[in-house]
């Protein structure tokens, strides 16, 4: 579509004053299907089975812009046994993925903490894949007061 001068800056123009104006278009949340989604991809099809892992998250969170999270698992983290990764996953994100953590058995123990964002009160989901393929599961409700992905 090839557009004339005029018509380019009459669509900047009227973008710009939706964007002061603060119209937006509404977002798409993810779902609790798109996360189910997201976890049978991570783990190959296979139902992920509770114990081994630990999610730790706060149970409110004042501000979603920062909320922190950590995850371990029981693992020996041998060469037969060990973690190979975890995925974090936000059910009223826009996207629920999250952050991935891969591991190998140098790592030493399996364990991460990082900082996410969240948009609304929603289900954190940690999930692990072992090294014998099989998955592990846990899941948080935390209560965000003030939402950080523009909820």
């Amino acid at each position: 579509m090839n557009l004339t001068r005029r018509q380019a800056l009459a669509l900047s123009v009227g973008a710009t004053t939706l964007a002061v104006l603060g119209v937006s278009t509404p977002r798409a949340w993810a779902s609790a299907e798109s996360t189910e989604k997201a976890i049978k991809e991570f783990t190959g099809g296979a139902t992920p089975a509770t114990g081994r892992i630990t999610l730790d998250a706060p149970e409110i969170a004042e501000n979603g812009n920062t909320v922190p999270i950590s995850v371990s698992v029981e693992s020996p983290m041998t060469a037969d046994d060990y973690v190979e990764s975890v995925t974090f996953l936000a059910e009223g994100n826009p996207n629920p993925a999250v952050a991935t953590f891969h591991f190998t058995p140098l790592s030493g123990t399996a364990t991460a903490t990082t900082r996410i964002r969240l948009a609304k009160t929603q289900n954190v989901v940690a999930v692990a894949k072992m090294s014998n393929g099989s998955t592990f599961v846990d899941t948080k409700l935390v209560k965000v007061t003030i939402g950080g992905c523009g909820g």
